[in-house]
């Protein structure tokens, strides 16, 4: 910019402009600027050869070139991003949460990277979260009571309010006694409740609160009414001269139902409504042993279908927002969302195919898939073929026919063996057992089919597995 005004006396608005086309590579406007620049260059008494050099030096630059003002930031700001990541990574990645908060896609994205680094993300809690995502004394990212839906500034500044004030909740009884109940409104309850914002309460479990006693009243409306009982009084304040000083009419707080916990998929699906995660878990997580064994491919691979066009893809998923439709010729067909850990997809089942798995198109259901990415007759676009579709829960027992067991030679001492001899008998069935002992100093392995003893491959057995350290594969 300096150069043009010195050289050829452009003003400072042509030189901005000279700046501007060099950074954005247009070439149109740079031709219309070089006669100006050449000729007012010359007026000024400079050499119009040493002129047309300069300018193609300044073309050549403005073909790479970057606004070094601009460059330095994004570098100055990529080092104190990378060094706050890397020293204080809880609090980088709570910022960052913090940041896409209203972005659901963005949330899970961060959530998984929170998870590759380490870092571990707890659910809300009324005692310990704020509006945001924040970090606590432990150094795990809570999460943040402004990300559940039907809870805005209102009730959450209620809730955080009273903590500051009177210290944290003992219990949902005395949070319901304390907080402003019209800003803190059934709505905000029951959404607290099923996000897990009242997991901290001893004594009583998410399903409690939507109990519905004899009159079909569920618990949460009780607790709401016991708050608005116990405020009634303190406000009225009526005493007599029997009364004694500071005494108050005690009310009795109403007696939690007793109710079966909910399953962990039906209690994720409420978290997900929610907050539009998951946040305790994942429903694939009952499967993760059936995934790691049987599944290729993931969901994914399906919104890149050029990258893996030809693949045979094997992967599971939970099926969401099926819909039974008619094309305009009155043939039946169907569209269903399948998601995994990371990703979605919607798939589209056509003729014979909607036929043969209609049934499987339920909200929750748990499948497992079969399919090709190629290119189908009379169709221009790629697509995942389905070749079958079965129930995940289905999967071990009708593909699993042996377990491998894998162990280190020093490891397998007498208490070692014991624990899983009597792990077997308590899980006998009709899959083969294979071990596969091991010295890696050594370099020997050595295979050891078992004749006698089968198991039943199901998740107590591998979490028993998983408990002792044993290494397993189910083929």
């Amino acid at each position: 910019m300096l150069l043009s005004q010195k050289l050829a006396g452009f003003t400072k608005g042509e030189a901005d402009t000279l700046r501007k086309a060099m950074g954005k590579k247009q070439k149109d406007v740079l031709d219309k600027m070089k006669p100006a620049f050449i000729e007012r260059g010359s007026e000024k008494g400079h050499d119009p050869q040493k002129l047309e050099k300069i300018w193609r030096d300044w073309e050549a630059f403005a073909s790479y070139a970057f606004n070094k003002s601009h460059s330095t930031c994004y570098a100055w700001i990529a080092y104190q991003t990378a060094y706050l990541k890397a020293n204080y990574p809880a609090e980088y990645m709570a910022s960052v949460l913090s940041n896409n908060m209203n972005d659901i896609k963005q949330v899970s994205f961060f959530m998984e990277e929170c998870k590759r680094m380490g870092v571990n993300v707890l659910g809300p809690d009324v005692n310990e979260s704020n509006f945001q995502f924040t970090v606590n004394k432990e150094g795990a990212v809570r999460f943040g009571l402004g990300a559940i839906k039907g809870l805005g500034s209102g009730p959450v500044d209620a809730i955080i309010g009273q903590r500051n004030e009177g210290g944290i909740y003992k219990s949902v009884f005395d949070l319901s006694r304390r907080v402003d109940l019209r800003l803190c409104n059934k709505r905000a309850f029951e959404n607290l409740a099923y996000a897990g914002g009242f997991d901290s309460f001893k004594g009583v479990h998410r399903a409690q609160y939507f109990r519905e006693d004899t009159s079909g009243k569920v618990f949460i409306e009780s607790i709401m009414k016991y708050g608005a009982a116990f405020k009634e009084n303190a406000a009225s304040s009526q005493k007599t001269i029997f009364d004694e000083p500071g005494e108050e009419v005690k009310i009795p707080e109403p007696e939690i139902p007793k109710a079966e916990e909910w399953g962990s998929v039906y209690k994720l699906n409420r978290e997900k409504e929610v907050v539009g995660i998951f946040i305790s878990g994942h429903p694939l997580d009952d499967f993760r042993v059936e995934i790691d064994s049987f599944c290729n491919g993931n969901v994914g691979m399906l919104n890149n279908l050029e990258l893996y066009r030809g693949k045979e893809i094997t992967l599971a998923a939970v099926i969401s927002e099926p819909e039974h439709r008619t094309t305009r010729n009155g043939d039946p067909f169907g569209t269903i969302i399948i998601e995994d850990y990371n990703d979605s997809s919607k798939l589209f089942l056509w003729r014979e195919n909607y036929l043969k798995y209609r049934h499987f198109m339920q909200q929750g259901t748990f499948v497992y898939m079969k399919g090709r990415i190629e290119l189908p007759p009379r169709r221009n676009e790629l697509e995942f073929v389905i070749h079958s579709i079965d129930l995940l829960q289905n999967l071990k027992e009708s593909r699993a026919s042996s377990i491998h067991l894998k162990l280190m030679s020093k490891s397998l001492d007498h208490a070692t063996i014991m624990d899983l001899n009597k792990l077997f008998m308590e899980h006998t069935g009709k899959c083969q057992l294979h071990f596969m002992v091991y010295d890696p100093l050594e370099g020997i392995e050595v295979r050891l089919p078992s004749k006698s003893v089968k198991v039943d491959p199901n998740n107590d057995l591998f979490n028993e597995l998983k408990r002792l350290n044993i290494s397993f594969e189910i083929r």
